[in-house]
């Protein structure tokens, strides 16, 4: 273990090993790429336990880092002006996404080998460049860095949804892309702008840099510095927050910037819905606390009360449209939603309890909404149909199949003793902490989702079976099975035992509080 956290370059290879994967995979003859792809991610995924096992718990600073000067650009003076670094970094806010992230991979890639039957090489090697791009977003620590793997997230999704999609992915496919584009324009030229504040800053480097620790102090600065530079408004830092606030609210998606979700998951591919909910939606609440937060405090502090309110519509109108959907994948989309609403909740209480319950419930929406879109794809290979009218007393049919459901259906809902419920109970302890009707409002949300799952789960496995086409259904594979064990073991394992995914995260967490706060940065310092 040691090998791993002495030197060697785990971030680079964890990153870089399924970018090697796609290219090899791409060359390829179509019956060998199922197996390329899920080599590399399988690798992928035992490279991401020495993260974890070699990850120091008690420490908030950056871990594993890699620094090295990439873009230098000399000025006439023969001084460097522009400069990107290769940062990469991981703390306790990241550290659980990357194995969530290896996880799903290995197991959207192994769901597909069944569903997917045309231009396979091209597949699996958009699979394997998402891969690399998700890893990238979540362990780049120069900002620029960053923006470079978030654009290269959305052109395997473009391609995943927009050729193996279904009969609408063309109209799905331009609206994820035109919502991404949008939001990715603010992003980038807030990120120029933050690069010509250092520059001008006398706290600055005099550069235009976007290492993270560079313009950490900069920026919590910004709110003095700016009255005083004729070159930037006074209210430059909430401007700033602003762009990439809604940078990130587009990708969570928050409300109502959520209306392209709905129709980016009816129209995916089943692999594609389990890393779009489990993995893509995380990258915008990743933001938010990697950078919205520490860069903008005091702007955060403001619109706190703003992006609480829209978290708590995105609650309630998720959980209210999801019941009123007749199919299935869309009445899961919409739980999203809800769910991302509870992280967003938790995140903006802006104390540790919320920001520790947003952050878990980001791992464990992943975990149940990618175990509920496997099992979505695995009733629609056999029925071809997503109409929940089309089922029912699919308990006495496929009884396997029933009691994987159950236990995600009731892990989704939060009930005590899984996953849900842990993650949901901290963001709403944070928010009664920050404001009593922010929880209040909030615990509707759990009882709206109860509500629109439990008629799901009614519909479809209680009852007679009166349809003919449901009778000669055949139960879970071996196969299959396989599939959704890891996820329901995990299910169980953080409701009962919580602290083993707490307790990593909590002194990156505390360091972000105190920087929310206004005090001193104890967080950002690299080598």
């Amino acid at each position: 273990m040691d090998f791993f956290t002495s030197g060697f370059p785990i971030l680079t290879v964890l990153i870089f090993l399924p970018l090697v994967g796609a290219i090899i995979t791409a060359i390829l003859p179509d019956d060998m790429a199922e197996s390329s792809a899920l080599a590399f991610t399988v690798l992928t995924a035992l490279l991401s336990l020495f993260v974890i096992f070699g990850f120091d718990p008690t420490r908030a600073d950056f871990q594993f880092v890699e620094r090295y000067n990439w873009i230098d650009a000399i000025s006439r003076q023969g001084e460097s002006l522009f400069k990107v670094e290769y940062l990469l970094g991981l703390d306790g806010i990241s550290l659980w996404l990357i194995p969530l992230t290896t996880l799903l991979m290995v197991l959207s890639v192994w769901f597909s080998s069944d569903s997917v039957t045309e231009r396979k090489k091209e597949y699996y090697a958009f699979m394997l460049l998402l891969e690399t791009g998700m890893l990238g977003v979540f362990v780049a620590l120069d900002l620029f860095l960053f923006f470079i793997f978030w654009e290269i997230v959305l052109i395997p999704m473009y391609f995943l949804i927009g050729i193996w999609g279904g009969s609408n992915r063309i109209y799905a496919t331009m609206k994820f892309v035109l919502y991404t584009m949008a939001g990715s324009a603010l992003m980038l030229a807030a990120i120029m702008g933050l690069g010509m504040v250092n520059l001008v800053s006398p706290s600055g480097t005099g550069q235009i840099a976007f290492a993270f620790d560079k313009l950490l102090p900069v920026m919590q600065g910004l709110p003095q510095l700016a009255p005083t530079l004729a070159t930037l408004p006074a209210n430059a830092a909430m401007w700033f927050f602003l762009a990439f606030a809604l940078a990130f609210a587009i990708k969570v998606p928050l409300f109502p910037f959520h209306t392209w979700l709905p129709d980016a998951h009816v129209q995916a591919p089943t692999a594609g819905s389990v890393i779009l909910a489990g993995i893509l939606l995380k990258m915008g609440t990743y933001g938010y606390l990697r950078f919205a937060l520490p860069f903008f405090p005091e702007p955060a502090r403001d619109f706190a009360p703003l992006f609480a309110l829209l978290a708590i519509i995105g609650i309630l109108y998720g959980a209210w449209v999801a019941y009123a959907q007749k199919d299935i994948k869309s009445l899961v989309a919409y739980s999203s939603v809800s769910h991302l609403g509870f992280v967003m909740l938790g995140i903006f209480a802006l104390n540790a309890q919320g920001l520790s319950g947003g952050i878990l419930q980001m791992i464990n929406h992943g975990i149940s909404t990618g175990a509920l879109f496997l099992l979505v794809g695995m009733i629609y290979e056999r029925r071809h149909t997503r109409d929940i009218d089309a089922f029912g007393g699919l308990w006495k049919i496929m009884p396997i199949y029933a009691a994987f459901f159950l236990i995600t259906m009731l892990a989704s809902v939060g009930l005590p003793g899984l996953n849900g419920f842990v993650g949901e109970f901290l963001a709403l302890l944070g928010a009664f902490a920050a404001n009593p009707w922010w929880a209040l409002f909030g615990t509707l949300g759990v009882v709206l989702a109860a509500t629109y799952m439990l008629r799901l789960f009614n519909k479809m496995f209680f009852g007679p079976v009166d349809r003919d086409e449901n009778r000669g259904l055949l139960d879970l594979t071996r196969k299959e099975v396989a599939l959704l064990v890891p996820l329901v073991i995990l299910m169980v394992l953080i409701g009962f035992a919580p602290n083993l995914f707490l307790d990593p995260m909590q002194p990156s967490v505390n360091a972000l509080v105190e920087i929310v706060n206004g005090n001193a940065p104890s967080i950002g310092m690299l080598p």
